[in-house]
This record gives C-alpha cells, sequence and structure tokens, in this order.
C-alpha cells in the first residue's frame, strides 16, 4: 500500500510521514526530492511554481509509487498536492494510494516555514500556496487532519484517518 500525505508546505507532511513510515517499517519519500533542478532554483529564488512546473514533477511521484506497488513495497510519500486535480493524478496512479491531508492555519504555518534553516523553500512563497490550495471536498477520498498537536499525535490522526494500524506499535 502506498501512503500520501498532502498539505502545503511547512504542514508537517515530511515529518508526520517519517513518523508514520516508521511505525509501520515502509520506505519513505520526501515529495520535494523529485522536482527537477529547475523548480528548486525556481521557488529558491521567490517564484511560485505553475502547473506546467508541477506535472513532470507529479508524473515522477507516480512513477515512484507505481515501482513501490508493483515490487510489492509499501511506503508513504509527502507530497504537497495542492489542487484537486494533483490530486486526481496521485490518486489515480496504479499504485492506487490513500491519501490525507494536512491543514493548518497561515499564521501556524509561517512560523514552521520560518524555522526550516537551508531549505530551498522561501517563506516568502507561502502566500502562492496558500492562493493555489483547493482543500479536499467530498467526492474527494481524501480525509483532512489538523496538524495542530505535536508530529507524533498527528502520525497518530493520520494513521486513523488513513485506517493504518502499525505493525510494530511505536513506544
Amino acid at each position: 500500500m502506498i501512503l500520501v500525505v498532502a498539505g502545503v508546505a511547512g504542514c508537517g507532511k515530511t515529518t508526520v510521514g517519517k513518523l508514520v513510515a516508521k511505525r509501520l517499517g515502509w520506505a519513505f519519500a520526501d515529495g520535494d526530492d523529485f522536482h527537477p533542478p529547475a523548480n528548486v532554483a525556481k521557488m529558491h529564488a521567490g517564484e511560485p511554481l505553475t502547473d506546467d512546473d508541477r506535472w513532470p514533477w507529479l508524473r515522477a511521484i507516480v512513477a515512484w509509487m507505481d515501482a513501490r506497488a508493483a515490487a510489492g513495497e509499501s511506503a508513504v510519500v509527502a507530497c504537497s498536492a495542492l489542487r484537486c486535480s494533483y490530486r486526481e493524478v496521485l490518486l489515480n496512479a496504479a499504485a492506487h494510494p490513500r491519501m490525507v491531508f494536512l491543514t493548518v492555519d497561515h499564521d501556524a504555518d509561517e512560523a514552521r516555514v520560518g524555522h526550516r534553516p537551508g531549505h530551498f523553500f522561501p517563506a516568502g512563497l507561502l502566500d502562492s500556496q496558500f492562493a493555489a490550495l483547493e482543500l479536499p471536498c467530498p467526492p474527494e477520498p481524501v480525509p483532512l487532519v489538523p496538524a495542530s498537536g505535536t508530529p507524533e499525535q498527528t502520525a497518530d490522526a493520520v494513521m486513523q484517518a488513513a485506517g493504518l494500524a502499525p505493525e510494530h506499535p511505536a513506544s
């Protein structure tokens, strides 16, 4: 099984995704690692990505998910998946992933993004993330999980929302 942990930049999807993957003994991938160098340079320069920038990135994530599933491996991937059309591409992958969307308010997210030293995504782009954001709503099969507690609490909520139980419960 593949689980996509989605949400705006800085919401905690990588931290929470890693926790969930560790608890389940699954592989983890950060969607940021699938961006081509041109996308990273663009964001680093403070330029928001366009849909045209994002399609190849999303296809790379789909290819990774499908390869894991074809190999019979389970995995967690963190990916912003801001728009319904992006989620549709991911959810229609051959891997048939489940997705959970982390929610956070703008002010809390701004504080989080400001405390990520060395990350290529500058706080100045956060407004563009919220402007592009289309929160999942029915009929999308994507539950919303508030990312307001500790990472561990949020990981618990993600696992519950995705219908997952750890093979080796966290100690």
